[in-house]
């Protein structure tokens, strides 16, 4: 029998002081009320009540028993109404994970305004391009860029993720420009070596279909940001998505190449455990990224 109904049941007895008056609060049988104190007493070794014809009265051990009872279940009703009102109000604890780069530009500068709207609400962000495990690291969310293959998360698609090739004018002008795909074999490439999504090589689309191109050259780094700067620097070419390279664009101090060979966007995603009853705080953080990352003029209007 359910210890939460022997324990409920007892208390309503004690409280109205018969089994029929408890019966009827529970909208259940007497006899039921009765087999379930009867479950308790044998379970804790104590007489609990005393019952007669006439009355029923709690034992010294019952009336101390009734006292804890009581407590344990107003704690319990405090708990199910703090958990009711976060449905209604998000609170809680909100730990965020985020590539490195992507997590400095577009995750760090939103998240006071969230707190701001949610004051209840505390986040912590894990910046890291490690693929962190969500249910065994116990994050509620993790921002990855790419294909997704992980059957036990779910995905919720923010925005397309377009990349370019990019050199700087200096390395273009000593260099010269590649017009197609395999005239990356005579460029030094910058790229993450083993690392990564781009260990397989370059995604480019030829005679309408995607294919790895495999790339070399002298330098390579597991750091996105670092291969920014050396294309900045006239290092060499380097693969890196628009989202970090656009202002380099628009100014001038990078310059794309091979754009009719791009590849199909792929994604950025907000990573979740799989969970029936997501908290408010989760799914609200999930659309404000949605919602901010959706719209044009954000990209656009990047400093």
């Amino acid at each position: 029998m359910d210890k939460f109904k022997q324990l409920k049941s007892f208390v309503a007895v004690a409280t109205l002081g018969s089994l029929s008056a408890a019966a009827r609060a529970e909208g259940v049988a007497p006899a039921m009320i009765g087999r379930r104190i009867n479950a308790l007493e044998a379970r804790l070794g104590i007489k609990l009540l005393l019952r007669s014809t006439r009355r029923l009265s709690l034992t010294s051990e019952g009336s101390d028993f009734y006292e804890e009872a009581q407590r344990i279940l107003r704690d319990l009703n405090d708990a199910e109404t703090r958990i009711a009102q976060g449905s209604i109000n998000p609170s809680g604890h909100l730990r965020i994970s985020a590539p490195a780069g992507f997590g400095r530009r577009h995750v760090a500068p939103l998240l006071p305004g969230f707190t701001g709207n949610y004051p209840d609400v505390t986040i912590s962000l894990d910046l890291s391009d490690r693929l962190v495990d969500l249910i065994e690291e116990g994050y509620d969310c993790a921002i990855r860029i790419g294909e997704l293959d992980d059957s036990q998360i779910v995905g919720v698609r923010l925005a397309d993720n377009k990349r370019v090739i990019v050199a700087a004018p200096s390395y273009l002008g000593k260099h010269g420009r590649p017009n197609t795909p395999d005239d990356l074999a005579q460029h030094n490439c910058l790229s993450f070596g083993h690392q990564g999504n781009q260990s397989k090589g370059w995604l480019l689309k030829q005679d309408g279909v995607a294919r790895a191109v495999r790339v070399k050259g002298r330098l390579a780094c597991s750091d996105g940001s670092v291969l920014h700067e050396w294309a900045l620097a006239g290092c060499g070419l380097a693969w890196r998505s628009l989202w970090e390279v656009h202002d380099d664009l628009a100014a001038g101090r990078l310059v794309s190449v091979l754009d009719d060979y791009a590849a199909p966007a792929n994604g950025i995603f907000a990573m979740l455990p799989e969970r029936k009853h997501l908290p408010l705080r989760v799914r609200l953080f999930v659309d404000m990224l949605r919602e901010r990352y959706a719209s044009p003029s954000y990209w656009e209007g990047l400093s």
